[in-house]
């Protein structure tokens, strides 16, 4: 049995648009019950607007993830709609903003949203999923980054807010391991979303290169489906294999004495580009 089943019920935060829209349509597609959160409101109307159907149930919720009181407000909220205990949680609310050293509202907007967003959403909602009497499996799911991993300059507060999103989740898989729920953390690759310009309603056109959400979406199903942690998508200008070669010359910097961040200083980044061109095979295995 999976958790991807006729009348479970999934939430999905930031889920109006993009990769949690698309899990949202995943969902339905699978006969579950959906609830979308979300902070904007005219996303919102319009995810249901999209997502409503003869035969689905979904609803809508607007809250900022970011405040704890929220969180209290929202799971009442959801218990009252629908009536049972959520068995899908995907927390995928994220916001990418510009700004440097200095800047206090860079660090803070970023680290309420991207961390403090996941860990209210963990704390208010594992104790439940711990407690489930039910034979039935469940799923938590988080949306981290390839940023938060290899670590590419230029972005400091949103690379460390999903570098610890990437701890938290690994700590929650071990804790949960002899439970019914599974844990996974999803790092899509580069996908068209609202973040690069696929706004709800949009016609932009997708890039050569970028995933579409969906494809995000039937990505992690499959992987879920094999009971994988780690969701390492690829696009179509970056496999698999390539992002594991740079993740490993990441590790090096550590393991081997070298400066941060390597891959992108003049002195060292001949020498990493031709390190992951020539890494052997063997090593990702």
């Amino acid at each position: 049995m999976s958790v991807f089943r006729a009348n479970a019920l999934a939430l999905i935060t930031g889920g109006s648009s993009g990769i949690g829209f698309a899990v949202a349509q995943l969902c339905l597609k699978h006969g579950m019950r959906v609830g979308v959160v979300d902070i904007n409101k005219d996303t919102l109307e319009y995810a249901k607007a999209q997502l409503q159907g003869k035969d689905s149930d979904v609803e809508i919720f607007q809250a900022d993830v970011s405040k704890e009181d929220e969180w209290k407000t929202l799971k009442g909220k959801v218990e009252t709609r629908f009536g049972s205990p959520v068995d899908f949680l995907m927390l995928n609310a994220g916001v990418q903003v510009k700004g440097t050293w200095g800047d206090d509202a860079y660090f803070d907007k970023t680290l309420a949203v991207n961390l403090f967003g996941v860990i209210h959403g963990l704390n208010t909602y594992v104790p439940s999923f711990k407690s489930q009497t039910s034979n039935s499996p469940s799923a938590i799911v988080v949306t981290g980054s390839k940023q938060g991993i290899t670590n590419p300059p230029g972005n400091a507060a949103y690379n460390a807010s999903k570098s610890a999103v990437k701890t938290l989740t690994e700590h929650l898989s071990f804790d949960l391991k002899d439970t019914k729920t599974s844990v996974h953390l999803l790092v899509p690759g580069w996908t068209f979303t609202g973040l690069s310009g696929n706004a709800p309603g949009s016609a932009s056109t997708k890039p050569n290169g970028a995933w579409h959400a969906s494809q995000v979406a039937d990505y992690m199903y499959s992987k879920i489906a094999a009971n994988k942690f780690y969701i390492l998508c690829p696009d179509d200008d970056v496999s698999e294999d390539l992002d594991k070669k740079r993740m490993l010359w990441t590790a090096g910097d550590l393991v081997n004495g070298r400066p941060p961040l390597t891959r992108w200083r003049e002195d060292w980044k001949d020498e990493a580009q031709g390190w992951i061109q020539g890494a052997d095979p063997e090593l990702l295995k």
